[in-house]
């Protein structure tokens, strides 16, 4: 379990800071799946996505809060700081065979004003 939280924390910072190829070839697997209504699920399809984000909206800061491990699945709360918003996110990543087989993400926009004084992390 270990390994696959280091995988999945690695992977994401990797993915985070512009590293998107290098970060596919050495932790995804080829028959990956995305669920994100977003995009087409494929492989393809979220490597796109995420190249066209950090070209046109670089993150400015990424930082993992929580890393949880349960058998083949891994799940990370994050923050992610881009120049107009900050994010909070969660991925769902499950593994085979050390490699990233199948990924969710869930992501909510902080709001400066907000009236939960505990906020989201």
């Amino acid at each position: 379990m270990e390994e696959y939280k280091t995988i999945a924390s690695t992977f994401l910072k990797e993915v985070a800071f512009g590293n998107i190829d290098l970060a596919f070839k050495k932790y995804v697997a080829e028959d990956f799946m995305h669920h994100n209504q977003y995009f087409e699920g494929s492989r393809d399809a979220l490597m796109q996505a995420m190249k066209e984000d950090h070209k046109t909206n670089p993150n400015l800061d990424f930082e993992i809060k929580k890393v949880y491990a349960d058998g083949n699945t891994v799940i990370t709360h994050s923050l992610v700081s881009k120049q107009t918003m900050q994010i909070a996110v969660v991925h769902i990543s499950r593994f085979e065979n050390n490699r990233i087989v199948e990924l969710w993400d869930l992501g909510q926009i902080i709001e400066k004003d907000s009236h939960n004084k505990y906020g989201l992390f």
